[in-house]
């Protein structure tokens, strides 16, 4: 069974946009970073630079540089969706060459052009419509 965190505890996590967390990164020191620690409320001159990092690394984790260092997640992103992506196209590609049926005869250009013919003939909407753009009398469309 997995260890379920209390909520109500103050807990320490790295953040942008909480700077200041509730907690000290680490709760328990070591000797070193004991006497390190009580060495800190006196003069910051005296300590070195190595020391003063070391007292950094007991209240947090990760500076902002190490926090806004960008990671390799975009690759897994772009990997995932060109993967969904041609998954999706096999589908789409198997249900037109297996499931649908062949398309009907009368989306043949052949037929469209007999089906136009035809409209013209009947004179179908000569008002505003189909009819309306040929020109009876030279057999041709309107320009």
């Amino acid at each position: 069974m997995a260890k379920q965190e209390d909520m109500s505890l103050p807990m320490y996590c790295d953040r942008r946009d909480v700077p200041l967390p509730d907690i000290p990164f680490q709760r328990t020191l070591s000797s070193p970073q004991l006497s390190l620690k009580q060495r800190e409320g006196g003069s910051w001159k005296e300590l070195s630079m190595d020391e003063k990092i070391a007292l950094y690394r007991i209240a947090f984790n990760q500076t902002y540089a190490e926090m806004n260092k960008p990671t390799n997640e975009w690759k897994t992103v772009v990997g995932g969706i060109l993967i969904f992506l041609g998954l999706t196209s096999l589908i789409v590609w198997w249900q037109r060459v297996y499931v649908y049926p062949p398309k009907p005869h009368t989306l043949t250009e052949d037929w469209k052009a007999l089906q136009a013919k035809r409209m013209i003939d009947m004179r179908i909407n000569p008002v505003e419509g189909f009819s309306s753009k040929w020109d009876y009398e030279k057999k041709q469309w309107k320009k």
